[in-house]
């Protein structure tokens, strides 16, 4: 790899401001100083320093968060903070969700810089199961929620699409929350599902996805990387 390349992905520096640190003399080379950009190192044998702070290429990263309420899934700064702020990691801006979360949304949040991996996760052609807990505004019992029950396992036609969401599972902890375990990502679906069956959501978390399950001791705002287990199960 060329050198100014390295200290690009390695660093905070830009390819032009890594130029400027090598020709300021702030770079060493396997304990030498270095100027040129052009150089070619090893990235796995060479020592490479920046104002004597070694630096190493980041590996790719799998990540869970427990996303708390009011925090985007976005590269964007807006009017919330983003879940990659969160998150105490070099290039953290590298690291994406997979699959998103709306910003009132809570839960768990895998986020990665493996493409592939995201891939898998999110394909539906892979049919990987979320699970989530919702809130409710109005009560749903007896046989009004049996026949919920039954039209999620049928698939619910949204407003605006033609094609019915694909058969899910419904389950009612208490006339005002429910489990709903779905195999798709449509746009804000699980909403869209319930003012199908003409309810609202009042809030909503996301416990799982696949077999990975948001652990009970990652707080709100908590993160940890994921086991090698845990990225192979998917």
């Amino acid at each position: 790899m060329r050198l100014d390349r390295f200290l690009s992905e390695t660093s905070a520096l830009t390819r032009s401001l890594a130029k400027r640190a090598l020709k300021n003399g702030e770079v060493t080379l396997n304990g030498e100083p270095i100027k040129q950009a052009a150089t070619h190192i090893d990235t796995a044998q060479d020592e490479v320093r920046l104002n004597g702070e070694r630096l190493e290429l980041v590996g790719l990263r799998y990540i869970m968060l427990h996303k708390p309420k009011d925090v985007e899934c976005t590269a964007r700064r807006g009017l919330y903070p983003r879940v990659i702020d969160i998150i105490d990691e070099p290039k953290v801006e590298r690291l994406q969700p997979v699959g998103r979360l709306d910003v009132d949304t809570t839960g768990l949040l895998l986020l990665t810089d493996d493409g592939q991996w995201s891939h898998r996760v999110t394909s539906p052609r892979h049919r990987c199961a979320k699970v989530y807990l919702a809130e409710l505004a109005e009560p749903m019992e007896g046989e009004a929620a049996q026949q919920a029950v039954e039209r999620v396992a049928e698939g619910l036609l949204l407003e605006g699409e033609e094609t019915p969401t694909q058969p899910a599972t419904l389950r009612f902890i208490t006339p005002q929350q429910a489990e709903l375990t779905i195999t798709e990502g449509r746009y804000h679906q699980v909403k869209r599902m319930f003012a199908a069956l003409g309810n609202h959501v009042e809030a909503l978390h996301r416990h799982s996805i696949g077999s990975l399950a948001l652990p009970d001791d990652l707080a709100p705002g908590e993160w940890r990387a994921l086991t090698q287990e845990e990225i192979d199960s998917f």
